[in-house]
């Protein structure tokens, strides 16, 4: 069986994804078919040898979707994970990033038109229903002839223009029975226009058959102009779901320096072969994987540990592709090149991670295949009911109009105006509350999701630390020599220094405003430390030698995860400083109230073991994970949700976003890496953890109003559809006008935008 992944043209709703699923597995050779509608991807099993893509398509092209051509082989390698030109597929139904910009521009400028004229008519749809209601609520000033006249006109442009695709929906489920939430729109607004039409243009007609005046464009213009700028809003956001990886490319050096037959040559990175000798000048990006053959130097690999502290480096260690280098020159033997470097590999996990998530299908999209025939079994049944038994009793003139009436009111109650809106309305307002508070959320998605989960993993630097090293500790070893000498004598030597943990020794000083000391004969001993000449002493800052660690007080610093600095005047020890990055005020705090709640608290970290034990211990984490790389993290999510969680991750490195995207629901500090943001559901302004808790508590609230709305937005039709189709007739003599079907349909949307507005007032 050969396992290929498609990118899908035409997939615009979460039910889509189910209807084409559903038609490609059922084909002849297809083992397995997953399709994702939030990468608008399907990963098909299939044997060649009986079907192919052209095949498939076959299948799917007369609902509207199709196949692309592009897909990569699992378990194959090749020399690059992804060219960076070829990323655009990713972008979203197959087109390229510039393409998809078009087709937002062209939704954008139909929002622009169809928005102003949804709200507009809204308004006078409710003025006129209390106006018809209430006595001391006047009419509105325009007469019903050309109200009507304008109403028809944009309603015609609005259904047969921006109304398109769920005209569409209706021709699909009439050829092939397929039904998505484009049915159910389309059916509603063409129905409760249709018969708008026959009303306004053949007034002969609406009087033979005793039918009422009013019309139902209103309905069909604010309905399309919802829902409209609802899927705008949504491609939009699907647009930006490419970024990180396009990010993740960014990061990768685009040349690499090799020393080949004596000389030193530049060239692309994808020339560069396994057992290549790389040379890396400081201040170079590191090309691929490999080996150090030669040199020493400190490596920013922060995009990979997420630590901020320089990692020494000497021959037999090991580099990684797109790290930093900070200090010296060294070359390395390339061991692993293309799709296997750590690059590449965190590149497929969050395309696998974002692939594999199944899309949160609204409860709309959920019923839509049962909730359209249903509705019009219904309508048709009592227009049938009316032809037969009630034209046997009170005539079939009478029937007739009662049937007609019972139709279009049972069509027009059904209409999805509130349904449409239950949703939307409560985002909204809960996004906009979130934002009030720091509090940026992505998707609807992350925010449903949310509501459920039971645990949160914490990555430590940066969201439970400030993700910056700072000196903690100073420690005298000689009576002669206060803290603030030594801090000051270090400092005057650090200051020539590029190192981050000497620009930290540098920013304690300044901050104590410590006066410091011209340096002369400065020397930076690579992976060792500094010396200098120092107010005629010779001063070094180091690390501590092995000689050193056997020293209890250097023992207990090292213990408790700190980074310990040696600093010597003329050859003898006077002190140490211990360095480390500190808590988050706010961090231990919200650890308790996710406590309170009943949410299991996890950390996990590439940091050393003993750092961020100690760190757990001082905010109230039980469970650590240490010492891990990024591919490890997303494994240990997966182990968690493996086990029945619903895993929240908090971080704010790019070596944290597979685990976000991997994660139900990923929360970045926007202190952190732009990818860690994008990869992630959530965001927290300013890296303020304590907005974790809030974020909760907002989605529990937001959840519980779309709960309510979606109550009230069928309790309408649940009791309205069997009073719009006749069952109070034969008792009270009762036949629900489509007047008060529009008006029942107009109170539903009222109460769910109502409702959706108390979460205004929620405190977090």
């Amino acid at each position: 069986m050969d396992v290929k992944t498609y990118h899908i043209k035409g997939m615009h709703c979460a039910s889509c994804a189910s209807i084409i699923a559903q038609k490609v597995s059922k084909l002849d050779g297809v083992e397995s078919a997953e399709v994702n509608f939030a990468t608008e991807t399907a990963r098909i099993g299939f044997d060649f040898g009986k079907i192919s893509m052209q095949g498939m398509n076959k299948e799917i092209e007369p609902l509207g979707y199709a196949f692309v051509e592009h897909e990569h082989h699992e378990g194959m390698g090749s020399q690059d994970y992804r060219a960076q030109e070829d990323h655009g597929v990713h972008i979203g139904i197959g087109l390229s990033k510039q393409e998809k910009e078009k087709e937002l521009l062209r939704m954008k400028s139909k929002v622009q038109f169809v928005f102003p004229l949804t709200i507009a008519i809204f308004v006078l749809m409710m003025w006129d229903i209390a106006a018809k209601t209430f006595s001391f609520v006047p009419d509105i000033p325009l007469p019903m002839e050309l109200f009507n006249t304008i109403s028809m006109v944009l309603a015609t442009v609005i259904l047969f223009w921006i109304g398109q695709p769920f005209l569409l929906g209706i021709v699909r489920f009439v050829r092939y029975r397929v039904a998505n939430m484009d049915t159910l729109i389309g059916i509603g607004t063409f129905m409760a226009y249709f018969y708008s039409v026959i009303v306004t243009l053949f007034p002969q007609i609406r009087i033979a058959l005793n039918f009422p005046e009013y019309t139902y464009f209103d309905v069909t213009i604010v309905v399309i102009g919802f829902v409209t700028f609802g899927k705008y809003l949504e491609t939009r956001s699907r647009l930006r779901t490419g970024e990180a990886i396009e990010k993740l490319l960014g990061l990768q050096a685009k040349t690499a320096l090799l020393f080949r037959d004596g000389n030193e040559i530049e060239v692309p990175i994808s020339e560069v072969r396994i057992g290549d000798i790389v040379i890396v000048k400081p201040g170079a990006k590191i090309p691929v994987d490999g080996t150090i053959v030669d040199g020493t130097s400190s490596i920013d690999e922060s995009m990979i540990s997420g630590e901020p502290i320089p990692v020494d480096k000497k021959p037999g260690d090991v580099v990684i592709g797109a790290t930093l280098n900070k200090q010296g020159s060294f070359r390395f033997a390339a061991t692993k090149v293309g799709a296997d470097t750590v690059l590449s590999q965190i590149i497929k996990m969050v395309e696998d991670a974002q692939g594999s998530k199944a899309p949160i299908q609204a409860l709309a999209d959920r019923i839509s295949g049962v909730f359209v025939p249903v509705v019009l079994g219904i309508a048709a049944f009592s227009l049938v009911l009316w032809f037969t038994v009630g034209a046997s009793i009170i005539g079939f003139s009478l029937a007739l109009s009662y049937g007609i009436l019972s139709f279009v009111g049972v069509l027009v109650i059904a209409c999805p105006c509130a349904l449409g809106l239950a949703t939307p309305t409560a985002i909204i307002v809960g996004v906009g509350k979130g934002a009030e508070h720091g509090i940026l959320i992505k998707n609807a998605e992350a925010l449903e999701k949310l509501d459920k989960v039971d645990t949160v993993v914490f990555d430590k630097t940066g969201t439970i630390t400030k993700g910056k090293p700072e000196v903690i500790d100073i420690i005298s070893l000689d009576q002669k020599w206060s803290d603030n000498q030594i801090l000051q004598i270090s400092a005057s030597i650090e200051k020539l220094s590029e190192h981050p943990l000497a620009e930290a020794i540098v920013f304690k000083a300044n901050e104590r405003k410590l006066s410091l000391s011209d340096s002369k004969n400065f020397s930076a001993l690579e992976g060792v430390g500094v010396e200098a000449i120092v107010d005629g002493r010779a001063v070094s800052v180091r690390k501590p030698n092995e000689e050193d660690k056997k020293e209890d007080s250097v023992q207990a610093l090292q213990e408790q995860g700190k980074t310990v600095i040696v600093v010597e005047v003329n050859r003898k020890k006077i002190g140490l400083m211990a360095l480390n990055d500190t808590l988050k005020e706010e961090a231990q705090n919200v650890i308790a109230k996710l406590h309170k709640m009943g949410i299991q608290v996890v950390m996990l970290t590439g940091d050393n073991r003993l750092a961020a034990q100690h760190i757990a211990k001082q905010v109230g984490i039980d469970h650590v994970i240490a010492e891990i790389m990024p591919q490890e993290k997303a494994e240990k999510i997966k182990e968690l949700q493996s086990q029945g969680k619903i895993v929240a991750m908090a971080g704010d490195g790019i070596n944290d976003a597979p685990a976000l995207v991997q994660a139900d629901v990923g929360i970045a500090m926007a202190t952190g890496t732009d990818i860690a943001i994008e990869s992630a559901g959530i965001t927290l302004l300013h890296g303020d953890v304590h907005r974790i808790s809030q974020a909760i508590e907002l989605s529990k609230a937001t959840m519980r109003t779309i709960k309510q709305n979606l109550f009230w937005a069928f309790i309408y039709n649940i009791i309205g559809i069997p009073v719009a189709a006749g069952l109070l007739y034969p008792f009270w003599g009762i036949v629900l006008n489509p007047v008060f079907a529009g008006l029942a349909m107009a109170f539903s949307s009222v109460s769910v935008v109502s409702n959706s507005l108390r979460l205004k007032a929620k405190k977090l």
